[in-house]
């Protein structure tokens, strides 16, 4: 166990457990392709880190992580940068909403019990609707039952006015769907800490009508905007982005979705959905125990201490912070892009020589085939 002093959140963490929960969270994002806020921000509550720091520091990560994905996407060319731009547009407006609720909540110190109650009822709704379509998906696959979708189904949002062409997705609709449902993400992404895939993706497939092979990469596209206009907005205005609990959360999350993607091209993800439910469900009743029965009386884990005894980086970060609070924004971004952007350049790099040298390897192992010879008649 080794403890580090966070100075901006005032709280001490355990550093290996940090590193151990992003990670695990991490490789979950990628075996699932969802983003890890709806978990990874209730953890950082469950350690005692503060809400109005665990949501705004865990935007800051997925920051990261999608650029990250972005960028794999980017040389597949499998994004929709119209149709992404248009999210976006909606999303600005979401998070100057979302942050504006936010601000009403914290000042009348309700804002722990709001993220509580929100978090409870979305991982609820979010981990029984993955545990449906999973019991579905195995009975289909048991009955050897295979369904038809339609390439795209109409509906009336696609039918408001403001009707623009998407090229890359093939589609002549309403700018009004993809802006309000940037607006919806927005909104989510500042009060919640999480990226939103959770609901643009299902939103980009029945109402939006989007191709499934653009979906992934347009959502990552719209996350990193979103991501970047909360985490400065946060920091403007309550100083709560604290590079120290960042760094450890970026490393740990792009590590670990890294080997959940790996790991995820070898397995069947029908039974694990039904796990990784479950563990929603599970994480939605620990946060309602949490909340509404736990004794917190003798509690002194999460308890606040302000140290006059900090290193010289922990008090540069502090001044940095209080004193330029929109260029301190501004400079945790940077280093959530950087690292983003490293991870996948280095993926692009490690991957084909990885798979050469699993191909070599493979061969070694194989026995020569002893070549027969027939005798001369």
């Amino acid at each position: 166990m080794l403890d580090i002093y966070l100075p901006i959140a005032q709280v001490n963490v355990d550093i290996f457990l940090l590193l151990f929960l992003s990670l695990a969270v991490g490789v979950l994002s990628g075996l699932f392709g969802v983003g890890g806020g709806f978990l990874m921000t209730p953890f950082l509550i469950f350690m005692g880190i503060p809400p109005i720091y665990a949501v705004p520091n865990e935007v800051n990560n997925i920051l990261a992580t999608s650029v990250s994905g972005s960028l794999t996407h980017w040389y597949k060319n499998t994004l929709d940068y119209k149709m992404g731009l248009m999210i976006v547009l909606g999303g600005v407006a979401g998070t100057v909403i979302g942050i504006t609720t936010f601000s009403y909540f914290s000042e009348i110190g309700k804002i722990s019990l709001i993220i509580s109650l929100l978090y409870m009822y979305l991982l609820a709704i979010v981990g029984t609707l993955m545990l449906i379509e999973g019991v579905k998906e195995k009975n289909r696959k048991i009955k050897k039952i295979s369904i038809k979708q339609k390439l795209h189904d109409h509906n009336w949002l696609q039918g408001l006015p403001l009707r623009m062409r998407f090229h890359k997705s093939k589609l002549y609709e309403s700018a009004i769907t993809p802006i309000l449902l940037g607006l919806v993400v927005g909104f989510v992404a500042s009060m919640m800490g999480i990226g939103g895939a959770f609901l643009m993706v299902p939103a980009m497939i029945y109402i939006v009508g989007m191709p499934v092979k653009l979906i992934p990469g347009t959502s990552l596209f719209v996350t990193i905007f979103i991501s970047a206009i909360v985490t400065v907005l946060h920091a403007f205005n309550y100083g709560s982005i604290d590079l120290f609990l960042v760094l450890p959360l970026i490393l740990g999350s792009i590590v670990g979705v890294q080997i959940g993607q790996k790991v995820g091209q070898f397995l069947d993800s029908t039974e694990l959905k039904s796990l990784f439910a479950m563990l929603l469900l599970s994480v939605s009743i620990a946060i309602g125990y949490d909340s509404f029965f736990r004794d917190k009386t003798n509690i002194s884990n999460g308890v606040q201490v302000t140290k006059s005894d900090l290193n010289f980086l922990a008090e540069f970060t502090v001044n940095f912070s209080n004193e330029a609070p929109f260029l301190y924004g501004a400079l945790a971004i940077i280093l959530a892009v950087s690292l983003g952007t490293l991870a996948a350049v280095a993926r692009k790099i490690l991957s084909p020589i990885i798979k050469r040298l699993l191909s070599d390897f493979r061969k070694k192992d194989q026995p020569k085939k002893e070549e027969i010879k027939f005798p001369e008649k």
